[in-house]
Parts: C-alpha cells; structure tokens; sequence
C-alpha cells in the first residue's frame, strides 16, 4: 500500500479551520496511520471534527482534538516564580560573570523548570543566559533556545597535507571567498534547491510563509557575529574509536553558523506569542514558555526543528561546495547543533532539554568546541554525564562584550595576535578579537570530566563578516 500523503486543502475542505489544528492533524496522521487509506483517514478526521471532546483524552488523537475544542480566555494574571530555583550545577564558575548566574537562578524558578546546569563558557544573553542548559516539563521556551536556532558546528576533515594551505595560501583564500557569502540580511542572487525549502510546513504554518523565499536565498550563507568558515589543521594523536580516524594531520574546514533569517523569524514571533500566554515578572519575562499540549507550543516545536534540518542544510551546502572545489570528498565529517531543544528521558521521565549555547554530550557523542580566530578548537567525545544534562560548553565564551571589545581592543593588537598564532583573516572585526574570548585551555579543564577530547582544529585561514556590529547585538 503507497505510504499515506495528506494536504492541507484536503483538512479545508471537510471543515478544518485554518492554524495550526492543519499541520498537527498531517504530522500525526501520517506517522500513525500511514499505512491506512486515505479515505479512511479522512473518515476519522471529520469524526474528530465533529466531536471533538469525545477524542480529547485519546492517546493519538488527543492532540488534535485539543485544537478543535474552545480554549478558556487566559485571564491575565501574573506568574509567581517559586521561591527555591531546581538544582542547577554549575561548571567553572570561577570564569562565569554575576549576570549570567542571575538569569540561572531566575530559570532555575519557573514552574515548569526541573534541573538545570552552566557550562564553563557562560555569559548573560535574553533569556537563558549563553551557556545555560535547562530542562523543563513539557514545556519549550523560545529564547531559551535562542534567536539562533540550530546554530550549528561542522568539521570536514581531508586527506589533504595541511602544509598546502602556507604554500598555497591565496589559492584556500580565494575558495573560501568564492564559495562564501557572510552578513546579516544577505542572500544570494538565485535561490537554492534542496529537500529543507520543499517541506511542507512552509505552506501549513502561517509564520513560515513569508519565510519560505528569503529561506532559499539564505541558504548555504553564514551570518554576522561569531560565525566564521575557516582552513586549518586538523591534529589527531591517537586513534579514537569512535571518531575513527587514524593519527597525523589533516586539512580541516570548520563553519559556524545556524539558520539565518528563518530562525530568527520564528524565535521573535513565538516569543511573542508566549509572553502573551504566561506574563511572568519582568526580570524573567524572556523565559514565557509554550505548552506542548497547545496548539502554538506544537507550532513552535515543528518551526523550531525545520531551523535545525535548514541550519544543517547551509553547513553541508557550503562544505559541498568547496570541497568541490578542492577536488576531495572528506574522509569524515563531525557537526553539531548548539542553540536547541531536545526530548530527552532523564529519570525516566520525558523532559525537554534546552541547550542555549552548549554542545550535547551524551555518551560517545562527538562534537566540536571551538576557540577563537587564533585559539585552537576541539572535537570533543561526550561522556554522559548526568550533572551537566549530558552537555559541555559551546565555545571559550566571550569574557567581553562586543562594545567593550571595540572600545578597549586596537586593530595593532588583533594584527599582532593573528602574525603571532600565524593566521589570516578574512573580515572580522575587533569585537570578535581572541581578546574578547576566555582561555580556551581553562574551559576545557573545567569539563574535563563532561568531554574527552579526541582531536584538535587550529584555524588558519578564517573568513567572517567583519561589518560592525547591529546595536541589539553589542551587548552580547
């Protein structure tokens, strides 16, 4: 029997109102029943149309049925935080400033929170502080996952002599500026065809509409900030195996980036929509929530996670390209998410883990914590560790904010540093100076018992944006 295909101009036309009730009915009925026929499934859809009450407690079917039935009006009132915060570990706390500890503790104290922890690399952001790992019931937060969803890390790894790129250093720069576009805002002339644009939640989800063209020009483009693509060496001392790869060095190819102005897009309008939905106090009202078992709490999580597969998908578009251009495959390739949320058993129970800058490191899961421009990253194998929700930290972490970094760093300081570490940089700016980044040494000391680390990146030649900072983004 050919596998169940659902549009929404089927659920319209038997009567289902237009919102998010049409993508939740597809999604479930596609996996559930996706060996019925259509008939059949549309029969049960306009049962549940019908009666909707009668299906609200249903295992399966419940979710759609909570859509059809008429919500109570929110009555306004105002969230109290508990008193006492869940437990929340804290890694290296020596390096971690007041501010980022605040926005914890104020996590640590919503109703839905039931543990949490910091990596060593934190720092204040809007809502979850950068670095902060929460896990909650049942419950997503937009801006505990962050603007940026999906920001990702990729590492491509080539049989290639690294000594090429010194010999050859115009030749990797002239690839790495061919096959590149960095900015916010920018996108291509053409948009790009791939499975991620085709998906169908683009034409089901209001918000996603109007993203849908902006999304195929972005695609295989990076953004502004700390987000780079860069050569460098790859140091292997030993076999790992899991990493699988034999010791010596190679040419790496490392990215940064997530899923530019479709990301972007979805975290303000859920936001918004949760503020709306749970008032809380003012210092803590960038952690409103969405309930799963809600209709825009099923709406955020489907966008949230189509960010993820697009952020992926502009990763392996530009490692495509140039590994194109450099006329090799890679012999093997790590890459991660940062900026997410995940279900997760812990205890046994269900919870959703939210990583706002922090690298999963479930027990042998591999993945990369970069430096700066001129410090070394590393791929990391994780160790399970139950303490920090299986997570490490996602960077050095910044020890300076983008203003003061401006203010304080002088490009014959950045010069001086990129000569002395031997590297070249295309773009960047002073507010993404090694200076403004804690050492990435001390971070990964302070996780020695989260990670071990199977492997070494030390950049080379890196691209980035190098305009200056937006004004909402100084402060980061």
């Amino acid at each position: 029997m050919a596998k169940l295909k659902l549009r929404g101009k089927d659920l319209r036309q038997i009567g289902y109102p237009e919102g998010p009730v049409i993508s939740i009915a597809m999604n479930i009925m596609q996996k559930e029943y996706k060996h019925s026929s259509q008939e059949e499934v549309m029969d049960i859809l306009q049962k549940i149309l019908k009666a909707p009450v009668e299906y609200e407690n249903d295992a399966v079917l419940g979710l759609i049925a909570q859509q059809l039935i008429p919500k109570e009006e929110i009555n306004g009132e105002m969230i109290v935080l508990n008193r006492e915060g869940v437990p929340v570990n804290i890694f290296g706390s020596q390096f971690i400033e007041q501010g980022a500890l605040m926005q914890m503790d104020q996590a640590a104290k919503l109703p839905v929170s039931v543990s949490g922890a910091l990596m060593p690399d934190a720092h204040s952001g809007y809502g979850l502080p950068i670095g902060g790992v929460l896990a909650t019931s049942n419950a997503v937060i937009p801006y505990g996952v962050g603007v940026d969803i999906g920001c990702r890390m990729c590492l491509s790894v080539f049989d290639i002599d690294p000594k090429t790129m010194k010999q050859r250093e115009h030749y990797f720069t002239t690839v790495l500026n061919d096959n590149t576009l960095f900015g916010s805002g920018q996108q291509f002339l053409k948009p790009s065809e791939h499975a991620v644009i085709d998906n169908k939640l683009f034409d089901e989800i209001a918000v996603l509409k109007q993203l849908q063209n902006k999304a195929a020009r972005q695609l295989g483009s990076s953004g502004s900030g700390n987000h780079f693509v860069e050569f460098g060496i790859v140091e292997i001392k030993e076999k790992d195996e899991v990493l699988n790869l034999e010791a010596g060095t190679y040419l790496g190819l490392l990215s940064h980036s997530g899923s530019r102005g479709l990301g972007a897009s979805i975290a303000q309008q859920y936001t918004k929509v949760a503020k709306e939905k749970r008032m809380l106090p003012k210092e803590a009202a960038n952690l409103a929530w969405l309930d799963l078992n809600e209709a825009e709490g099923m709406e955020y999580w489907l966008a949230m996670n189509l960010a993820g597969d697009y952020a992926s998908a502009c990763h392996h578009a530009i490692h495509a390209k140039i590994a194109k251009e450099l006329g090799r495959q890679p012999i093997t390739m790590v890459e991660n998410h940062h900026n997410f949320a995940w279900k997760e058993i812990i205890d046994g129970q269900e919870l959703i883990v939210h990583r706002k800058g922090a690298t999963p490191a479930g027990k042998d899961v591999l993945g990369i914590i970069p430096g700066s421009m001129t410090a070394p990253g590393f791929i990391v194998k994780g160790k399970g560790e139950a303490a920090s929700l299986a997570s490490a930290s996602h960077g050095a972490g910044r020890k300076m904010s983008r203003t003061a970094a401006m203010n304080s760093i002088t490009q014959n300081s950045l010069n001086e540093m990129l000569a002395k570490h031997g590297v070249k940089l295309i773009g960047g700016g002073l507010d993404e100076a090694p200076h403004a980044y804690k050492d990435i040494e001390q971070v990964m000391k302070a996780q020695n018992h989260l990670v071990d680390t199977v492997g070494a990146f030390y950049p080379r030649i890196v691209k980035m944006d190098g305009t200056p900072p937006k004004p909402w983004m100084k402060g980061e």
